[in-house]
């Protein structure tokens, strides 16, 4: 590489990783953190933790138990079932007047899957786990902070590419710039710390990196995806379902006409239609699916009929549709299960100690300049 554009590339690597390294750092460490997102929440809130764990309720008994509870609540709820056994019932509800004006902030309840008592009642934003991912998603800032995090995530990726072009040692002597060693000295350890990271680390910064900017930047990011692939658009149920006055069919008779279509998926949630008769929602998850929590194959049903409305089977989509699917998944590690999870963990770390390697490796590359002039002044 020629010195002049060997030094366009370091100054380019230099000033994304000062202006933009610390933006890099936050949110890598707030993801390492949402990596474990509902263990965290639980260790935080032991009020929350299953005594004996149980088979998973029937969305009928929760949803009985939840207008039991909350009676003056009548809009659509989101039953969440347990993830294992000796894991919380989650349920949220949307639009709860008392964070009225806030955006996104349903109320947040966790119940024993067993006694179907609440163990935790919250609303959004209000405790650190939510919090926390607020600050990973959208900075605390709306969609204008969602922005942000997105356009960091190609900055993210700028700073990688750049700082592979300057690591590049050829394909001659690439086995033995791999082979990972830590010199003595402060300075040589520091620049072998920063390298070996970036290096080792960069096809898992680069995933988070790009699915990072994938979810946070949907309406850039569909378009370019439904440019190579069609996708479909979503379902968007009417509401006014149920006659005024009328009863809608219970959840469980709504579980057994969507099971005809997936019987071999695991149900994930059930959304309730409320009183203004929206569709039933239930999402199953199948084999083969990258996500569980989120599982994408979705069954909508009409309270007042029973008939089934729309079907999504993700057997049946697009390749457009099959990647998106992956992003999320990918992000948080889910789909490699624990092993997955744990190196997404890591990869969250990496932006931090490039930060601060490359921060004391500009340090000594200030202070050996300023050595330098020193003594070129003494000499004269």
């Amino acid at each position: 590489m020629k010195p002049a554009l060997r030094r366009f590339w370091l100054r380019v690597h230099l000033y994304l990783g000062l202006a933009a390294g610390g933006l890099f750092a936050l949110l890598g460490l707030s993801g390492s953190a949402l990596v474990f997102y509902l263990d965290l929440d639980e260790l935080l809130n032991p009020q929350t933790a299953v005594v004996q764990p149980a088979a998973a309720p029937s969305p009928d008994a929760v949803f009985r138990r939840l207008q039991a509870l909350h009676p003056e609540r009548d809009g659509p709820w989101r039953i969440e079932m347990p993830l294992a056994a000796d894991r919380p019932l989650l349920a949220r509800y949307y639009g709860p007047p008392e964070t009225a004006g806030r955006g996104f902030a349903p109320l947040m309840l966790t119940l024993d899957p067993l006694t179907l008592a609440e163990t935790s009642h919250r609303f959004w934003g209000d405790y650190a786990m939510t919090w926390l991912y607020d600050l990973h998603y959208t900075l605390l800032a709306g969609p204008t902070g969602r922005t942000l995090v997105g356009w960091a995530g190609v900055l993210l990726l700028v700073s990688l590419l750049t700082g592979l072009v300057l690591w590049w040692p050829g394909p001659a002597r690439l086995r033995a710039a791999l082979k990972p060693a830590l010199r003595k000295g402060r300075v040589r350890l520091t620049y072998d710390l920063h390298v070996l990271g970036g290096v080792y680390g960069l096809v898992l910064l680069a995933v988070l990196a790009f699915t990072g900017v994938v979810l946070a930047l949907p309406e850039l990011a569909r378009p370019l995806v439904a440019a190579v692939s069609p996708l479909a658009p979503g379902f968007r149920g009417p509401a006014g379902l149920v006659e005024e006055g009328g009863a809608a069919i219970s959840l469980d008779a709504a579980l057994a006409s969507a099971r005809r279509h997936f019987p071999d998926g695991e149900l994930r949630w059930v959304e309730t239609p409320g009183a203004q008769g929206r569709p039933i929602s239930l999402r199953f998850h199948r084999a083969g699916e990258p996500g569980r929590r989120f599982a994408r194959n979705q069954v909508w049903i009409d309270p007042g009929s029973g008939g089934v409305l729309a079907i999504r089977d993700t057997r049946q989509d697009s390749a457009g549709e099959r990647f998106l699917d992956w992003m999320h998944p990918l992000h948080n590690g889910e789909a490699f299960g624990l092993a997955g999870r744990l190196l997404a963990f890591a990869g969250g770390l990496l932006p931090t100690l490039l930060l601060v390697t490359g921060w004391l490796r500009w340090r000594h590359k200030c202070a050996a300049r300023r050595l330098s002039a020193a003594r070129r002044v003494a000499a004269r």
